[in-house]
């Protein structure tokens, strides 16, 4: 069923409340703007998110082979491959010249979101977020069996987030770190990122356990909606938060040029 214009600039305004909601988050070290297209790059940290170009009006689609060429270039003089983020506010000129010149989609995810009062957190225990960021920066690259030499580039970034964090850390007898989780609390809108599971961990409950302390956390903050961004390949993450109540709010995709895609 085709949807109304009005059904169509709601959607829209959605999207651009939880993209900017999303940069918030998970700042860049650098964003610079071309037209409304945000150019994002962070030299220290390589996630995609962090370096990617990111159209945010889906009617700014002027001298497109010229901003991507621009965009080429700074890119490289960061030392990475450039990258188009395609989320429902792209141009589809835009869309239409990346298809033309085969650039290839990737990396495709789905930003998804509840209602807090919705959802079922009886019984979660109410667990204090850590204040040592350094402990959690460790936790976190221990669990996503990232390199250490992530380290500073991942400080770094949780320094620069603006909006209130809770860094929630699930470790085993041993003190093993083994689950992780970051909640943002922006206003009436919280963001879960940077969830993982240790892999000799996962199927025992213990990512919903903490994702359900870290919602309980930014609920008695005054969050009324939850978002999570999930890889669409994350059938476990996927199962996760469809069963706590989330919901589909849309997708996106990266772009890379023809043999770029990572």
């Amino acid at each position: 069923m085709a949807i109304t214009e009005a059904e169509r600039l709601r959607q829209l305004a959605v999207v651009r409340r939880l993209e900017a909601a999303g940069f918030r988050a998970w700042p860049a070290t650098s964003t610079a703007f071309d037209g409304t297209w945000a150019v994002r790059l962070t030299r220290s940290f390589p996630a995609k998110r962090l370096n990617s170009v990111n159209p945010l009006d889906p009617s700014d689609n002027a001298d497109i082979p010229a901003r991507i060429a621009r965009a080429r270039k700074t890119f490289a003089e960061y030392g990475r491959s450039v990258i188009v983020r395609q989320s429902p506010l792209a141009p589809p000129d835009l869309i239409a010249y990346l298809d033309e010149e085969g650039w290839q989609s990737f990396g495709e995810s789905l930003v998804m979101t509840a209602d807090l009062a919705d959802l079922d957190l009886a019984g979660t225990v109410d667990r204090i977020p850590i204040r040592d960021m350094a402990r959690y920066v460790e936790a976190s690259l221990a669990v996503h069996e990232r390199p250490t030499t992530l380290r500073g580039g991942l400080m770094e970034i949780l320094q620069a987030i603006r909006p209130p964090s809770g860094l929630f850390v699930c470790e085993d007898e041993g003190r093993r770190p083994i689950a992780v989780a970051l909640a943002i609390h922006d206003n009436d809108l919280a963001g879960l990122l940077d969830v993982a599971v240790a892999a000799d961990e996962r199927g025992k409950g213990i990512g919903g356990d903490l994702v359900r302390t870290a919602l309980r956390y930014t609920a008695h903050k005054g969050a009324k909606t939850a978002w999570v961004q999930v890889e669409a390949d994350n059938a476990a993450g996927l199962a996760l938060y469809g069963k706590l109540g989330f919901t589909l709010a849309y997708r996106y995709v990266y772009r890379a040029p023809p043999g770029e895609a990572r």
